[in-house]
């Protein structure tokens, strides 16, 4: 079995390839990411092309979103959620992280990326960076337990 880089567990002859390839339309925003995923890992540049929406086509790189995906591997797909984007639907977004490696750094491409369906055909539109949320710290109070467990307050043990 050839599973699709998209990471559905499914044979890519199954999942993405009849998208890719014009078999069959994407029925759902979600299953438009994928195949667009499987596209970028499989060097598919004309799919990425003809499945962003042409109102969002004045800003896209051919030759540069190529040799993006060229000098990557592509290492997974992992969707976090999705909202709308139903056969029934005409707007959807999927937020998803897509891992790949370029120069040998491990890369992840987290966003939420919007899709929109006209004409009974799904496209993307635009990505909404999702940024990193900030580390949280809290403050321990002197009269506060300390946090090696000793047993002390913070001020009679690690505080001093």
């Amino acid at each position: 079995m050839n599973f699709c880089p998209c990471g559905s567990g499914i044979d890519h002859a199954e999942c993405c390839h009849p998208v890719i390839t014009g078999l069959s339309p994407a029925r759902t925003a979600e299953q438009l990411m994928r195949a667009r995923y499987s596209a970028y890992a499989g060097l598919q540049m004309d799919f990425v092309f003809e499945s962003t929406h042409p109102d969002h086509r004045a800003t896209y790189d051919h030759d540069g979103t190529r040799a993006w995906a060229e000098q990557s591997t592509w290492q997974g797909l992992e969707i976090i959620g999705v909202t709308k984007g139903g056969e029934e639907d005409t707007l959807g977004e999927v937020e998803f992280i897509a891992r790949y490696q370029e120069n040998e750094l491990n890369r992840e491409h987290h966003e939420r990326g919007q899709f929109k369906k006209e004409e009974g055909k799904w496209f993307f539109t635009e990505a909404i960076m999702v940024k990193n949320k900030p580390l949280q710290v809290n403050k321990i109070g002197r009269n506060d337990p300390c946090l090696c467990a000793s047993g002390l307050k913070y001020k009679k043990c690690c505080g001093k």
